[in-house]
């Protein structure tokens, strides 16, 4: 089981190689605020453990061990945020949200979130029921129609707590 400090460096680290085909210390340090020797600690340490091919002052890549770890909680995140972004939370805490999610959530659990997402989006209008949740999560006012029959006294009631 890796931790999770292994899987954001990895994540990070695939991220980088996307993008130029390699990582360095420097990005990791500069990307993630680190001091250059912490991040070298730690490339030795997940070069030991089969993760990333390493050597000092070199080029960083991913095994396919650590390819599959990384795409494993890139793939988890992905679905965390799609699914709170969904349900109407704002970007940067959904952001924020699933990357401490994607450590602890079960294959279950992401599993059911993926599926209650897919099957929520698959039609281009939403389902009614969730424009209403979003609207009573916004207002705390709960309706069974459309939010913009609010001038209707029968649609719209508070809830009470």
């Amino acid at each position: 089981m890796t931790t999770e400090r292994t899987e954001d460096y990895l994540k990070m680290l695939d991220s980088i190689i996307e993008k130029k085909g390699y990582a360095k210390v420097k990005d990791v340090s500069e990307i993630m605020n680190l001091n250059p020797s912490t991040v070298t600690g730690m490339f030795k340490k997940l070069d030991k453990e089969g993760y990333i091919n390493y050597e000092k002052y070199g080029a960083v890549t991913l095994t396919s061990r650590g390819k599959e770890v990384a795409c494993r909680t890139e793939e988890k995140y992905d679905v965390v945020k799609d699914f709170l972004l969904t349900f109407g939370l704002d970007t940067k805490t959904a952001e924020e949200d699933a990357c401490k999610i994607e450590h602890a959530i079960s294959p279950k659990t992401l599993k059911m979130l993926s599926r209650l997402t897919e099957f929520v989006t698959k039609d281009e209008d939403l389902p009614q029921w969730l424009n209403n949740f979003k609207f009573f999560y916004e207002t705390g006012v709960y309706t069974r129609h459309a939010p913009e029959d609010k001038d209707d006294p029968l649609t719209h009631e508070k809830k009470e707590n």
